[in-house]
């Protein structure tokens, strides 16, 4: 993805402070069908996890067990939202609302068949419009304040210039040493 440095990890904090900082993507590629998963489903979210990292060294929630996962989507606030080519789950993006007004993008990504026909920009844009509005969906949720996210060097190489297209700017960054 990045210039980082072999045996090291670089990430990437980065968020929006206000809706007026979402760029919407300029139409290029598929418009993908956007569905919300209403119905929470641990097999749903962790099927579309595998699926989208897979290939990219997504690892630190495949030990998790179906309870974890089953706490994930039922907790309040959080959200999965599905983009859809030609009825084919292409991508997903997760959200959770937090105490204290912001929501955090927890996962975000394409499936490997799906990267590189501009349905990326358009979900993500989708996602965040909506983690603006989380409090319209959970009554007694504060209105968000800040949307953010983290990528890493491991992510997929369009990650991090497609957040910042989409009005993200970086906040921090962080680069530490792998284990041998």
């Amino acid at each position: 993805m990045t210039d980082a440095p072999a045996g090291t990890l670089t990430t990437w904090y980065l968020e929006q402070t206000a809706p007026a900082d979402l760029v919407p993507p300029s139409g290029r590629g598929r418009e993908p069908m956007i569905m919300r998963a209403e119905v929470p489903s641990p097999e749903l979210n962790r099927f579309l996890y595998v699926a989208v990292g897979g290939d990219i060294a997504w690892t630190d929630r495949l030990v998790w067990t179906y309870e974890r996962w089953r706490e994930l989507v039922e907790a309040p606030g959080t959200e999965t939202w599905i983009a859809y080519d030609r009825g084919t789950p292409a991508g997903y993006v997760e959200m959770q609302g937090q105490a204290d007004g912001a929501v955090e993008i927890t996962q975000f990504g394409l499936i490997p068949a799906f990267r590189g026909r501009g349905i990326g920009g358009a979900l993500l844009a989708h996602g965040v419009a909506r983690a603006w509005d989380l409090a319209e969906r959970w009554p007694g949720r504060e209105q968000t304040r800040r949307v953010w996210l983290h990528t890493c060097s491991d992510d997929g190489e369009h990650a991090l210039a497609n957040y910042q297209k989409r009005g993200f700017r970086i906040y921090d960054v962080t680069t530490e040493e792998r284990a041998s």
